[in-house]
Protein backbone atom coordinates (compact mmCIF):
# COMPACT_ATOMS: atom_id res chain seq x y z
CA UNK A 1 0.00 0.00 0.00
CA UNK A 2 2.72 2.37 0.83
CA UNK A 3 4.25 1.70 -2.52
CA UNK A 4 1.40 2.44 -4.39
CA UNK A 5 0.71 5.61 -2.61
CA UNK A 6 4.17 6.89 -2.79
CA UNK A 7 3.81 6.42 -6.48
CA UNK A 8 0.77 8.66 -6.91
CA UNK A 9 2.66 11.35 -4.82
CA UNK A 10 5.33 11.13 -6.93
CA UNK A 11 3.15 11.33 -10.00
CA UNK A 12 1.81 14.67 -8.37
CA UNK A 13 5.69 16.74 -8.80
CA UNK A 14 5.38 16.25 -12.26
CA UNK A 15 4.43 18.82 -14.23
CA UNK A 16 2.73 20.17 -17.60
CA UNK A 17 2.05 23.58 -18.76
CA UNK A 18 -1.41 24.72 -18.13
CA UNK A 19 -1.68 25.26 -21.80
CA UNK A 20 -0.55 23.76 -25.25
CA UNK A 21 0.95 26.40 -27.96
CA UNK A 22 1.55 26.16 -31.81
CA UNK A 23 4.23 28.05 -33.60
CA UNK A 24 6.94 28.35 -35.87
CA UNK A 25 9.89 26.36 -35.31
CA UNK A 26 12.97 26.10 -37.71
CA UNK A 27 10.77 27.49 -40.53
CA UNK A 28 7.73 24.69 -39.13
CA UNK A 29 4.63 25.10 -37.38
CA UNK A 30 4.77 22.80 -33.99
CA UNK A 31 2.50 22.11 -31.16
CA UNK A 32 4.61 22.37 -27.69
CA UNK A 33 4.19 22.05 -24.75
CA UNK A 34 6.42 21.91 -21.49
CA UNK A 35 6.83 19.46 -18.96
CA UNK A 36 8.73 19.81 -15.71
CA UNK A 37 9.90 17.97 -12.37
CA UNK A 38 10.07 19.37 -8.94
CA UNK A 39 12.05 16.70 -7.19
CA UNK A 40 15.74 15.82 -6.85
CA UNK A 41 15.41 12.40 -7.21
CA UNK A 42 15.14 11.78 -11.09
CA UNK A 43 12.40 9.71 -13.02
CA UNK A 44 14.57 7.15 -14.78
CA UNK A 45 13.36 5.24 -18.42
CA UNK A 46 11.42 8.22 -18.37
CA UNK A 47 8.93 8.19 -22.02
CA UNK A 48 6.33 11.02 -22.90
CA UNK A 49 3.35 9.71 -25.77
CA UNK A 50 0.70 11.82 -27.08
CA UNK A 51 -2.52 11.06 -28.55
CA UNK A 52 -4.93 13.02 -30.52
CA UNK A 53 -8.44 12.26 -29.88
CA UNK A 54 -11.28 13.57 -32.86
CA UNK A 55 -14.47 12.99 -34.22
CA UNK A 56 -12.82 11.34 -37.89
CA UNK A 57 -15.49 9.82 -41.01
CA UNK A 58 -13.81 7.17 -43.48
CA UNK A 59 -14.65 7.31 -47.18
CA UNK A 60 -17.35 5.25 -47.16
CA UNK A 61 -18.95 7.56 -44.42
CA UNK A 62 -18.18 5.61 -41.31
CA UNK A 63 -18.39 8.33 -37.89
CA UNK A 64 -16.05 7.92 -35.26
CA UNK A 65 -16.41 10.02 -32.40
CA UNK A 66 -13.63 9.37 -30.37
CA UNK A 67 -10.80 8.01 -33.00
CA UNK A 68 -7.38 7.99 -31.55
CA UNK A 69 -4.05 8.66 -33.41
CA UNK A 70 -0.72 8.49 -32.06
CA UNK A 71 1.35 11.87 -32.97
CA UNK A 72 5.36 11.84 -33.25
CA UNK A 73 7.12 14.00 -31.42
CA UNK A 74 10.26 15.55 -30.90
CA UNK A 75 12.69 16.70 -28.14
CA UNK A 76 15.77 18.15 -27.32
CA UNK A 77 17.51 14.69 -26.85
CA UNK A 78 15.27 12.80 -29.54
CA UNK A 79 12.95 10.11 -29.88
CA UNK A 80 10.22 10.07 -27.25
CA UNK A 81 12.89 9.27 -24.29
CA UNK A 82 13.00 12.27 -22.07
CA UNK A 83 15.95 13.27 -19.03
CA UNK A 84 13.78 15.05 -17.07
CA UNK A 85 17.35 16.78 -15.27
CA UNK A 86 15.62 20.73 -16.01
CA UNK A 87 12.02 21.42 -17.65
CA UNK A 88 11.81 20.31 -20.90
CA UNK A 89 9.99 21.72 -23.74
CA UNK A 90 8.20 18.90 -26.49
CA UNK A 91 7.29 19.62 -29.26
CA UNK A 92 5.37 17.41 -32.27
CA UNK A 93 6.21 18.37 -36.03
CA UNK A 94 2.48 19.96 -37.89
CA UNK A 95 3.66 18.04 -41.38
CA UNK A 96 1.80 16.01 -43.82
CA UNK A 97 1.05 12.52 -41.53
CA UNK A 98 0.03 14.78 -38.54
CA UNK A 99 -3.73 14.96 -38.02
CA UNK A 100 -3.17 18.55 -36.77
CA UNK A 101 -2.16 19.60 -40.49
CA UNK A 102 -5.22 21.17 -41.17
CA UNK A 103 -5.90 22.92 -38.08
CA UNK A 104 -5.85 26.68 -38.17
CA UNK A 105 -6.40 29.50 -35.61
CA UNK A 106 -10.24 29.36 -36.21
CA UNK A 107 -10.28 25.71 -34.76
CA UNK A 108 -9.06 26.72 -31.89
CA UNK A 109 -12.08 26.93 -29.75
CA UNK A 110 -14.25 25.43 -27.06
CA UNK A 111 -17.03 23.85 -30.02
CA UNK A 112 -14.27 22.00 -31.29
CA UNK A 113 -14.06 18.68 -31.17
CA UNK A 114 -10.35 18.12 -30.95
CA UNK A 115 -8.51 16.81 -27.57
CA UNK A 116 -4.94 16.02 -27.19
CA UNK A 117 -3.76 13.79 -24.73
CA UNK A 118 -0.29 13.54 -23.15
CA UNK A 119 0.84 10.72 -20.88
CA UNK A 120 4.79 10.52 -19.45
CA UNK A 121 5.70 7.81 -17.51
CA UNK A 122 8.83 6.67 -15.81
CA UNK A 123 10.37 4.65 -12.93
CA UNK A 124 11.06 6.32 -9.81
CA UNK A 125 14.75 6.05 -8.71
CA UNK A 126 14.80 5.67 -5.22
CA UNK A 127 11.91 3.18 -5.09
CA UNK A 128 12.24 1.24 -8.63
CA UNK A 129 8.31 1.79 -9.21
CA UNK A 130 6.65 3.08 -12.11
CA UNK A 131 4.67 5.90 -12.03
CA UNK A 132 2.33 7.60 -15.03
CA UNK A 133 0.89 11.13 -15.16
CA UNK A 134 -1.17 12.67 -18.07
CA UNK A 135 -3.34 15.29 -18.72
CA UNK A 136 -4.65 16.85 -21.94
CA UNK A 137 -5.55 20.16 -23.71
CA UNK A 138 -8.46 20.63 -25.13
CA UNK A 139 -8.67 23.20 -28.41
CA UNK A 140 -9.04 26.00 -26.15
CA UNK A 141 -6.16 25.56 -24.30
CA UNK A 142 -4.30 25.75 -27.53
CA UNK A 143 -2.60 28.80 -28.23
CA UNK A 144 -1.66 30.32 -31.84
CA UNK A 145 0.96 32.18 -32.11
CA UNK A 146 2.47 31.91 -28.83
CA UNK A 147 6.02 30.54 -27.32
CA UNK A 148 7.38 29.22 -23.96
CA UNK A 149 9.50 31.88 -22.16
CA UNK A 150 12.83 30.94 -20.85
CA UNK A 151 13.12 29.61 -17.63
CA UNK A 152 16.67 28.34 -17.28
CA UNK A 153 19.57 30.75 -16.53
CA UNK A 154 23.03 30.56 -15.60
CA UNK A 155 23.79 32.32 -12.51
CA UNK A 156 28.00 32.15 -10.76
CA UNK A 157 28.60 28.95 -13.05
CA UNK A 158 25.34 27.26 -11.49
CA UNK A 159 21.96 26.60 -13.20
CA UNK A 160 18.71 27.83 -11.95
CA UNK A 161 15.02 27.21 -12.91
CA UNK A 162 12.48 29.57 -12.49
CA UNK A 163 9.24 27.80 -11.85
CA UNK A 164 7.14 30.99 -11.51
CA UNK A 165 7.51 31.66 -15.20
CA UNK A 166 6.67 27.67 -15.62
CA UNK A 167 3.70 28.44 -18.17
CA UNK A 168 4.37 32.13 -19.28
CA UNK A 169 4.25 32.55 -23.14
CA UNK A 170 5.03 35.43 -25.47
CA UNK A 171 3.40 36.54 -28.34
CA UNK A 172 5.73 35.94 -31.60
CA UNK A 173 4.68 35.31 -35.24
CA UNK A 174 3.12 32.96 -36.78
CA UNK A 175 0.85 32.82 -39.88
CA UNK A 176 -2.68 32.54 -39.28
CA UNK A 177 -3.16 29.62 -41.80
CA UNK A 178 -2.88 26.02 -41.65
CA UNK A 179 0.47 23.45 -42.13
CA UNK A 180 -1.24 22.66 -45.85
CA UNK A 181 -1.63 26.46 -46.83
CA UNK A 182 1.76 26.42 -45.55
CA UNK A 183 3.96 24.23 -46.93
CA UNK A 184 1.92 24.77 -50.47
CA UNK A 185 2.57 28.32 -50.49
CA UNK A 186 5.66 29.27 -49.60
CA UNK A 187 5.32 32.74 -49.97
CA UNK A 188 3.71 33.43 -46.97
CA UNK A 189 6.76 33.09 -44.83
CA UNK A 190 8.16 36.02 -46.78
CA UNK A 191 5.55 38.04 -44.77
CA UNK A 192 6.84 37.26 -41.33
CA UNK A 193 8.71 40.08 -39.69
CA UNK A 194 12.48 38.63 -38.77
CA UNK A 195 12.44 40.23 -35.24
CA UNK A 196 9.21 39.38 -32.96
CA UNK A 197 7.88 41.75 -30.68
CA UNK A 198 5.57 40.28 -28.32
CA UNK A 199 4.39 40.81 -24.36
CA UNK A 200 4.87 38.02 -21.72
CA UNK A 201 1.50 36.12 -21.13
CA UNK A 202 1.31 35.61 -17.08
CA UNK A 203 -0.38 32.37 -16.05
CA UNK A 204 -0.69 31.39 -12.37
CA UNK A 205 1.29 28.38 -11.79
CA UNK A 206 1.39 27.77 -8.03
CA UNK A 207 4.43 26.37 -8.19
CA UNK A 208 7.99 26.51 -5.69
CA UNK A 209 10.09 29.53 -7.44
CA UNK A 210 13.88 29.52 -7.75
CA UNK A 211 14.34 25.38 -8.40
CA UNK A 212 13.41 25.26 -4.93
CA UNK A 213 12.55 20.86 -4.51
CA UNK A 214 10.96 18.82 -1.43
CA UNK A 215 12.73 15.92 -0.01
CA UNK A 216 12.03 12.36 -0.92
Amino acid sequence: FMKTSQAHRRAETLLFSKHAVIALREGRLCFMLRVGDLRKSMIISATIRMQVVKKTASLEGEVVPLNQIDIQMENPVGGNSIFLVSPLIIYHVIDKNSPLYDISPTNLHHHEDLEIIVILEGVVETTGITTQARTSYLADEILWGQRFVPIVAEEDGRYSVDYSKFGNTVKVPTPSCTARQLEEDKSIMDTMPLSPKGTIRKRSVKLKPKFTISEE
